[in-house]
């Protein structure tokens, strides 16, 4: 967590900026994996990932902050109660979920300024854009590992306002984050989202990727269940909402029919690790070469000044750690 939380800036007197996509060719790629914004972001998802390391989900005491973005997506949920699905020709991709998304934008600012202490509010207009892209694109309706990523950037600019700090941390992914995952999963059943891009045989799930990751950190040393286990359905039934992974194993099973093997074939692979150590490590190097360096999603990457598109100074970043440090 140092090293992630070595760039909290000062929001009195920090220039932010709206940001904007960078990556608009392939060879933007190679900046973007020496980027700050890479950095900081691969840096935020070891850190949760040791964070939650042999922890289950329990309830834990709110902060204001983790309080105050669970009402944001309270809130978000609420929308799609009042926003039904359309009659429409067309079985995937239902239209009422433009409007949904016309009113995110609208009154995204508003929903943070309730959710945040005054002192972040000059932070804003550039963190409420990672907030609206986060639960899927309007025009083709589709969600994926982008938007996952979207509202992982979001969090992770969060703590670099200190909004949140190393001590929110579990409150981050066992309040926060779990709380998302459960409102996307409705937008995409209610709304018959499309997953986002075309799904390789390297795709873990339609949708999601990091809740695998982190929830199998969770599992790591687990006295009671195996890799294996995750086939078994009560194992499945009895601790999905313990566990991250178990609760996108529980989704997959209820949304796809036959053979899971056929269905989810690199999770069907998975499960024949041995260690959910080596599941975890494997997957982090997954994320990197799957998500993170392709072109097709990372030309959705938006970059400000929390983020910034711009080659990573290692030393720079030490000196501002000490100072910081010191003071």
């Amino acid at each position: 967590m140092d090293t992630f939380n070595a760039g909290v800036v000062d929001v009195d007197e920090f220039e932010f900026k709206t940001p904007r996509k960078a990556v608009t060719s392939v060879v933007d790629m190679e900046v973007w994996e020496k980027s700050e914004a890479y950095v900081e972001y691969v840096g935020f998802i070891i850190a949760m990932n040791e964070v939650v390391k042999s922890k289950p989900l329990r309830d834990l005491p709110d902060t204001p902050i983790s309080r105050g973005v669970c009402d944001v997506l309270e809130v978000l949920d609420k929308w799609i109660d009042d926003i039904p699905p359309i009659e429409q020709p067309q079985r995937f991709g239902n239209k009422a979920f433009r409007t949904w998304c016309v009113k995110l934008k609208e009154e995204a600012q508003g929903l943070l300024h309730k959710a945040l202490p005054s002192k972040y509010y000059r932070a804003v207009p550039e963190i409420q854009e990672y907030l609206i892209e986060s639960f899927g694109n309007a025009t083709r309706i589709d969600y994926g590992t982008g938007h996952e990523m979207a509202f992982c950037m979001f969090l992770c600019c969060l703590f670099k306002i200190g909004a949140f700090t190393t001590d929110d941390s579990l409150q981050v992914i066992f309040l926060v984050f779990n709380r998302y995952l459960e409102l996307v999963r409705k937008l995409q059943t209610v709304y018959k989202m499309e997953p986002a891009g075309s799904r390789g045989v390297w795709a873990l799930d339609d949708y999601q990727f990091v809740p695998f990751i982190w929830g199998s950190s969770q599992l790591i040393e687990n006295p009671r269940i195996e890799p294996r286990s995750f086939m078994q359905e009560d194992v499945v039934e009895t601790f999905h909402k313990e566990y991250l992974f178990l609760g996108c194993i529980k989704f997959i099973n209820s949304v796809k029919k036959g053979p899971f093997a056929e269905h989810s074939n690199q999770l069907w692979n998975i499960s024949a690790v041995p260690y959910w150590g080596k599941i975890n490590q494997g997957l982090i190097r997954m994320y990197k070469a799957e998500v993170l360096s392709k072109f097709p999603v990372i030309q959705h990457v938006l970059f400000g000044s929390l983020l910034p598109f711009k080659i990573f100074n290692q030393k720079k970043q030490q000196v501002g750690a000490k100072a910081q440090q010191e003071n």
